[in-house]
Order: C-alpha cells, then structure tokens, then sequence
C-alpha cells in the first residue's frame, strides 16, 4: 500500500518517464505560492457587487467561492454565475477586469516568499527548464511572482495563461493551455511533468498528454484527504506534499545518482 504523501512519501515516478524529461510545467496559484486563500477575499467582494447587479440575492464568503469554484478563473465563473441568474446575455467582461485588478492588487500587498518552494525549485531548475501554465491573467501572475521572489525561476517569458495567451480566453480543465505551453516550449506534452493542485488543473494537463503530479502543499489540510484522491481520480502520476518532495523524487533520476 502506498503511504499518503501527508506522511512525506510518495510513490516514486516511473523512471522512464522522470529520464524522458526537459520541462516542469508548473501551475501557479495554491501551487507556487498559496495565493488562492487571499485572492478569493478580493475575488468575492466583486463576486457579490456582481452578483446584485444582476438581482440575484445570492452572496459568497470568500471560503465558499473558493471552494465552489477553484481551478475556475473569473470569466469562467462570472459566466456560469449570469447563466444561473437567468441573464446569460451579460457583458461579463468589464467585471473580470475589476475583479483581475482587485485581486492583482491584493496579492502583490499579501503574498510573501516560501523559502523551502524557492530552494527546490532553484534545485530542479538545475537538470529542467521550469514555466508557468496557469488559468490565471498574465498580470494577477506577474504580481504574485515578483511578491514571492520567483521572477528569476520563472520570468514572463516563461509564463502561459488561459486567459491571455490564447486566442480564445479558456480556463483549466480545458486542456488548450497545456497544449499551447507545450507548442510554444518546442517540447511534446510527455517531456513536461505538469504540477498540479486542483483538480481541473490536473484534468487539463493529463487531457494534454502531460505527465502530472498533485502537489497538497498548500491545500488547507482538512481538504488534503480528499482532495489526493480526486487528484488521483482525475490521473496524476502521483502525490506529493511539497516541491522539496517532487524535487527527491526526480533529482536522483535526472542527476544521475539513481542509476
């Protein structure tokens, strides 16, 4: 029986596919940097204004829209939230700039470094290229990057959003994102080990044809149980519970020192 990664052991990666790897293709928010928590505060007072605009008298804690709709960007969810109101014919658009620049503005005050993310990933920067592939805006990431002290890791030019880099806004689990990461990096789906939180992220990478591994580190732990399985479910590879735990894995393989 493989023991949860809450106890720090996760089950080892398939060496063939760990040595066919040039790529970390990381997701970005409650994956990098635990920014989901801080940006829903933001993200549901637009929410809610949203919300009595359209005369629907519903109203979201920033806890529950994160629960009912992590994985999702705003466009996604303003969306489906007009359609559920009966006003599907909604310009939703001047509202997801609001909501990108309150929340934009909210992380870049609140996030701070994570020194153990930012030691392993120096770590696996070493033998892989890391980019960032994420349903986020490009600014809400460009943001949280420089408030974590991850632009030197992963700079701009390494950053791919569902919502600004395609030509069709999307939002994970469609699979585009990945795709087009993977296009513009020159590499095939199979050489980019996607790390992944959610699970709409983990389905959209794995729809990809990227390898895939659910990473809990900043999931609230009383979510971290089920939230393994359903990583699990969606076809991750394997669960860790932090980078440093993804970096042992790998590093001796792609170093060398596993043979």
């Amino acid at each position: 029986m493989t023991a949860s990664p809450t106890s720090g052991t996760a089950a080892a990666l398939p060496r063939d596919v760990v040595a066919g790897l040039t790529h970390l293709l990381c997701d970005a928010d409650g994956n990098l940097f635990p920014s989901e928590e801080p940006a829903f505060v933001a993200s549901a007072e637009v929410t809610n204004r949203f919300l009595a605009e359209l005369g629907d008298a519903r109203r979201y804690t920033p806890e529950e829209l994160r629960l009912a709709t992590t994985g999702m960007n705003f466009r996604t969810t303003s969306t489906r939230l007009a359609a559920e109101a009966g006003r599907p014919e909604v310009d939703v658009e001047p509202w997801v700039d609001e909501e990108r620049r309150a929340v934009t503005a909210y992380l870049g005050e609140h996030l701070r470094p994570h020194e153990p993310t930012t030691a392993a990933l120096t770590a696996l920067a070493t033998p892989l290229r890391l980019a960032a592939v994420s349903s986020s805006a490009l600014a809400r990431l460009a943001a949280c990057f420089t408030a974590t002290g991850l632009d030197g890791l992963i700079p701009p030019d390494q950053r791919f959003s569902a919502e600004d880099s395609l030509p069709v806004p999307t939002s994970k689990p469609d699979p585009a994102v990945y795709l087009y990461a993977c296009e513009q990096l020159g590499i095939a789906p199979a050489a980019g080990l996607a790390v992944e939180d959610s699970v709409p992220g983990a389905l959209s990478a794995v729809r990809a044809g990227c390898p895939t591994v659910g990473n809990l580190l900043f999931v609230q732990p009383a979510e971290r149980t089920d939230r393994e399985a359903a990583l699990r479910e969606a076809g991750v590879l394997t669960v860790v519970s932090s980078w440093q735990e993804l970096a042992d894995l790998l590093l001796p393989v792609l170093t060398g020192g596993g043979r």
